[in-house]
């Protein structure tokens, strides 16, 4: 799945010269937590977000420091510090370096950007202009679509080759010469030994996301490694 498929065409935005007021507004008025900043031409040119209001004077929750702190303080960090608490202006309060995606970026090149230059939301350029912005928010309601998929009918033996296949294809903590997989009528009973109770719950939720399972039935054992009647797993 690609950024363009999830994101979020239709953006509300602020310009850099408007009111710290309307951005808030909007804001709230959508039920966002934060908008792009447009240039000339709609050019993304910083992002403001609902983190960046957080320090503001009408609220006095300007940041304290120790004397020592306000002494070592720069003249020019102070005035900046100063600006961030009681500007009215976007422009002087919203982050400048926006982190952007392209449309056809992989939902997880976006997560792995969200996550390491820790921010909710993407705007998404296209040939230097904005064309949608994806949010959290997105991603949730793809999850959503995704996990209430449309239901299949699936026979027995399709559900435990396809649940075996699963536990193949991670190798690395199920064994299938450990688990074994019985179905009948969409329930799937699942026997064998296991050296971790932390398998369990992965065993059983790789069967539960099987197409067609109805429910599961967990008769696994655990067993401490290498004791008498039950053999190693393959890790």
């Amino acid at each position: 799945m690609r950024v363009r498929d999830i994101m979020t065409a239709s953006v509300v935005g602020v310009a850099p010269t408007d009111p710290l007021e309307k951005a808030v507004g909007l804001m709230l008025e959508h039920g966002i937590s934060g908008v792009p900043v447009l240039g000339v031409g709609g050019h993304v040119v910083g992002v403001l977000t609902e983190g960046d209001l957080l320090r503001r004077s009408e609220l006095d929750t300007e940041p304290g420091r120790s004397w020592l702190g306000d002494w070592l303080r720069s003249p020019g960090r102070a005035a900046s510090d100063y600006v961030r608490t009681h500007s009215h202006r976007v422009i002087d309060l919203m982050s400048d370096s926006p982190v952007t995606i392209a449309p056809d970026a992989t939902l997880r090149e976006a997560v792995d950007m969200m996550l390491a230059h820790r921010v909710k939301r993407l705007p998404v350029i296209q040939d230097g202009r904005m064309v949608g912005i994806l949010s959290r928010a997105d991603l949730l309601r793809a999850l959503m679509r995704a996990a209430s998929g449309p239901t299949e009918t699936v026979s027995d033996v399709q559900i435990q080759n396809e649940i075996t296949e699963e536990y193949r294809r991670q190798s690395k903590w199920a064994g299938e010469d450990f688990i074994h997989v019985a179905v009948q009528d969409g329930v799937v009973e699942l026997t064998g030994t296991i050296l971790d109770e932390r398998l369990r719950v992965a065993a059983r939720v790789a069967a539960e996301n099987t197409r067609g399972v109805t429910s599961v039935i967990d008769h696994l054992e655990v067993v401490e490694p290498m004791t008498d009647g039950a053999m190693p797993m393959r890790i």
